[in-house]
């Protein structure tokens, strides 16, 4: 599945929103997208939006402190894969996601990319249906 490559599965597209809400209804309205579920918890807002069949989702969120979206990536063996990047240079920082431990980094391009090990997956699928705004 993986080969030697450090990444999986693009899963989520975790995307910054200065407006989830409104940002929500272009995604569904406009282009046609289904949104999963909108929470808001304690004032953060995050929204998952389906705009094809199959992953990647779009995570619209406000509460990321920069602009730039998170390439989101599911692996099968989360310690091998952050030891293989790390090998080759790449510095980051281990995060903990609702949905499994992740290793999370910036490319020289300002790329926001992070690789997780779906420990936990169920938890988002616990929160599908739920529309809270």
């Amino acid at each position: 599945m993986e080969g030697k490559s450090p990444f999986g599965t693009l899963e989520y597209l975790y995307m910054p929103s200065r407006d989830v809400a409104s940002d929500v209804r272009y995604f569904v309205d406009v282009l046609g997208g289904e949104c999963l579920f909108a929470i808001d918890d304690g004032g953060t807002r995050v929204a998952m939006i389906a705009l094809g069949a199959d992953p990647p989702h779009i995570l619209l969120t406000d509460h990321l402190e920069t602009h730039e979206p998170v390439l989101i990536y599911a692996v099968d063996d989360l310690d091998t894969r952050r030891k293989g990047l790390r090998e080759r240079g790449v510095v980051g920082r281990s995060i903990e996601l609702p949905v499994g431990p992740a290793f999370s980094f910036t490319a020289p391009g300002m790329q926001r990319v992070a690789i997780y090990e779906p420990t936990r997956a169920e938890v988002l699928r616990h929160f599908i249906g739920r529309h809270d705004f």
